[in-house]
């Protein structure tokens, strides 16, 4: 059998007060919350605050029941044998009445009643005849004092002790004085019986708790101020306990975190106590290593970049001998035979190509001895954009379109540096792009200006992604290169955008192609900035995946981003 569906209008009803509860609770509970979340701290103090706090309160409630009932049976119990004193007094005087004197009854009631009031703890006394009586002439049906007495008998008090099953009855009552004040107390009624056919009256007697109720009120506020007490130094306790015990993880994680940033030197000192002890040394054990093995890996990548300066500086003398005569057989082809000319150009392109390696190579050493400078001057983008593309068209058959959206302000870069950056993109988007169009985008903000290489080639995994800015490393080591290379185009790139504050990102996939991204920032000043082109292409992002193979591909996407470049825009 299936589950009854909630009723809409309860649905709708439980939702607004869900929403109403998080909109309440949010200003308080989020910031609680957050530090909740994040320290142990915090959830050890809170639970052992609740947990206190709801064994003071049983306590206090348990102590205060207590209280309240052993002050309050042992008043009733007070008031009842009071009663009955003062009951047994009355008797006794109306049986030692004589009879016959029918008219000195009125001066017994009276004489009654003052028995009652001398012998009794209470001035509250009420006398009356008892219901469906008849009336005696003799003898006045009422005796009281104070009206707040008469007022405070119920009826059903009234009924018990007219059917007098017990020697006395009670009951707790109210008692509204004249200026309205109210009390707590006990009624206890009880019979007597008069002589000569006078019937019989009803004695009650009314005791005031005002003073058990201060008594109560009294512990009360005594209970409240020792439990506020005792969670404040149970509060107190706890956090320095807390911070006695949380002190070794603080000082483990401020040596981890000192450790992190590079301080080497950071250890941890002994806590006195043997598990923390342990802790601390075979952390500082650690530290040793790491800082031996940083050591060690700081001296071969120092030998490395030495070895590299030297090697490259080394080979530029031969390599200036192999040019010269490089270019002495290539000035003498028409004298050689043609498979010697043949030779001789690829001698000299392989000279080329070696001479670029050791540029390279020179580039990446500067890097990693960080000597490297900039010469920046105002350089508008979108010229220099069109000038490498107009200087990379002759090489390829493939449609390369500029679309300059923003950027046509100068801004100080090395202009050198982003020109070999942009080189590289479109070259690679060349190589890879497998004669379909290329798309080089410039846009710009208020804070950026960002470059981007589209290609709709043979793209890449998510795995060479990561390694495409990796040095002498090749996607497809297998594929023919038309432009050639050394491999270190793009890690270069990433540098060069890197000494200008920027960042040079990739989104690529299988069968759909590349997309570069340069961004840097318009002033060295700052640091916090968005890209003005989106990483992923329009089309993949908006799930447009057209995979047409006629030589006009994604040719939808490509008008929908054509636009003028907008107006006032940089």
């Amino acid at each position: 059998m299936s589950e009854p569906k909630r009723p809409r209008r309860a649905t709708h009803a439980w939702r607004r007060l869900r929403l109403r509860w998080i909109k309440f609770s949010q200003p308080v509970l989020g910031p609680f919350r957050g530090r909740w979340n994040n320290s142990l701290m915090v959830r050890t103090m809170t639970i052992t605050g609740l947990v206190t706090g709801a064994m003071i309160a049983v306590a206090g409630v348990f102590l205060l029941t207590s209280v309240s009932n052993d002050l309050y049976s042992s008043r009733r119990d007070q008031a009842l044998q009071d009663s009955a004193r003062a009951t047994v007094q009355a008797q006794r005087i109306i049986d030692s009445f004589d009879p016959a004197d029918r008219g000195g009854l009125q001066s017994l009631l009276t004489s009654v009643l003052r028995t009652v009031q001398d012998t009794s703890a209470s001035q509250m006394i009420d006398i009356r005849r008892q219901q469906n009586q008849a009336s005696f002439p003799e003898l006045s049906p009422v005796a009281s004092t104070p009206s707040a007495l008469s007022q405070a008998v119920s009826e059903e008090l009234s009924t018990a002790v007219l059917v007098a099953e017990e020697p006395q009855y009670w009951q707790a009552v109210t008692f509204r004085g004249e200026d309205s004040k109210v009390a707590p107390g006990i009624v206890v009624g009880s019979s007597l019986k008069f002589p000569a056919g006078a019937g019989v009256f009803d004695l009650y007697i009314g005791y005031d708790l005002s003073d058990t109720s201060e008594t109560l009120s009294f512990v009360q506020r005594t209970l409240l101020l020792t439990a506020a007490g005792m969670m404040l130094f149970i509060g107190v306790l706890v956090w320095v306990i807390s911070r006695i015990v949380f002190r070794p993880i603080r000082v483990a994680a401020d040596t981890s975190r000192r450790l992190a940033s590079g301080e080497t030197d950071a250890r941890m000192p002994r806590q006195h106590d043997e598990h923390f002890d342990v802790l601390s040394d075979g952390f500082n054990d650690m530290a040793d290593t790491l800082q031996a093995r940083i050591r060690e890996l700081d001296e071969l990548s120092v030998m490395q970049q030495r070895f590299v300066s030297d090697v490259s500086h080394e080979l530029r003398t031969p390599l200036t001998t192999i040019r010269l005569a490089s270019a002495v057989l290539d000035g003498q082809q028409e004298l050689l035979a043609p498979g010697q000319q043949r030779a001789v150009e690829v001698l000299s392109a392989q000279v080329v190509r070696f001479e670029t390696l050791l540029t390279d190579l020179l580039e990446i050493s500067r890097y990693d001895a960080g000597r490297v400078t900039l010469e920046t001057e105002p350089t508008n983008l979108v010229h220099l954009v069109d000038e490498v593309v107009s200087s990379l068209r002759p090489l390829s058959s493939s449609l390369i379109e500029v679309r300059p959206l923003g950027g046509y302000t100068p801004v100080d870069v090395d202009a050198r540096r982003i020109r070999r950056i942009i080189s590289n993109l479109v070259g690679n988007a060349i190589e890879h792009g497998e004669d379909r169009p290329i798309v080089v985008t410039v846009d710009s903000n208020p804070d950026a200006i960002a470059i981007a290489v589209r290609d709709w080639g043979i793209g890449m995994t998510a795995a060479d992604a990561e390694h495409v800015f990796d040095r002498f490393w090749r996607a497809d080591p297998s594929r023919k290169r038309t432009l050639g290379g050394t491999g270190l185009g793009l890690a270069i790139a990433r540098e060069d955008a890197a000494v200008h504050g920027g960042f040079l990102e990739v989104w690529s996939e299988k069968g759909l192609g590349s997309n570069f991204r340069l961004t840097v920032p318009r002033h060295e000043d700052i640091t916090d900035y968005m890209s003005p082109l989106p990483l992923i292409p329009e089309e993949i992002a908006d799930g447009a995946k057209n995979r047409d193979t006629t030589g006009g591909w994604l040719r939808r996407p490509f008008r929908r981003s054509i636009r003028a470049p907008k107006e006032g825009k940089a």
